[in-house]
């Protein structure tokens, strides 16, 4: 098991860090060159920007049994086909039961959005967020 964050959009990352040390997780980090991230216990990996391009890294490292960190429902959506667990950044868990809603929204938010209406915007973090993902992370690891 390894615990792989999607970093180019992860707030939380020393909550995660700090779980995968006391648990002995090896974690990598996947960022792409605009970004700046710094980890005294991750493997930072920078790749090229580009559409998607950490995304396509992450989707390919995932093995059965890691934990993606990433608030991307279609990274998400691969990486449970390759029975990973995956949580989003504010501690919600991506299982076989809410992806298939979730990305249906989000087809239909882009629909609007193309035709030129307005969806919400994401809300600002927490720090129930910060709590959320802390109790998840760790269900995960243990389950």
């Amino acid at each position: 098991m390894k615990i792989i964050i999607d970093g180019d959009a992860c707030p939380g990352i020393s909550i995660i860090e700090k779980i995968a040390r006391n648990h002995e997780i090896p974690m990598i980090i996947y960022c792409d060159i605009h970004h700046f991230i710094q980890s005294e216990y991750a493997q930072v990996k920078v790749v090229d920007s580009g559409f998607q391009s950490v995304d396509m890294y992450v989707m390919n490292e995932t093995k059965e049994g890691d934990i993606i960190v990433s608030q991307d429902y279609g990274v998400a959506a691969i990486c449970l086909s390759k029975k990973a667990k995956v949580i989003n950044p504010k501690g919600f868990i991506y299982d076989e039961k809410n992806i298939d809603r979730l990305l249906e929204e989000r087809h239909l938010s882009q629909k609007i959005r193309r035709g030129g209406g307005k969806t919400s915007n994401a809300k600002k973090r927490t720090e129930e967020d910060n709590l959320r993902l802390e109790k998840n992370l760790i269900k995960l690891v243990k389950s």
